[in-house]
């Protein structure tokens, strides 16, 4: 019965951790330069929210000092973006 129950916790252990997604901390002067910035805004129809893979036809625009963090402005929000999967990072509000 011990075993079982060591068994069973243990799986359910693996699978919450699994489960988990990694917190991508952005650097404040990237949030900075960001907001800093005059760009237009893009009508976008879909949902945009943390972890989504926005189209190749929004432009995402690169931060001259820092090649891991791209961004755009979705329905007058800006967006954090990695410029190579194009997902969304976070939103700034």
């Amino acid at each position: 019965m011990k075993a079982l129950t060591i068994a069973a916790v243990a799986a359910l252990v693996s699978g919450t951790a699994m489960a988990q997604t990694a917190v991508v901390t952005v650097p404040g002067e990237v949030r900075t330069y960001i907001t800093e910035q005059d760009v237009p805004s893009v009508v976008y129809d879909g949902d945009v929210v943390v972890g989504t893979e926005l189209p190749s036809s929004v432009e995402i625009r690169t931060i001259p000092s820092n090649d891991v963090y791209g961004y755009t402005v979705i329905n007058k929000q800006r967006i954090i973006v990695d410029p190579h999967t194009h997902r969304v990072i976070e939103i700034i509000r």
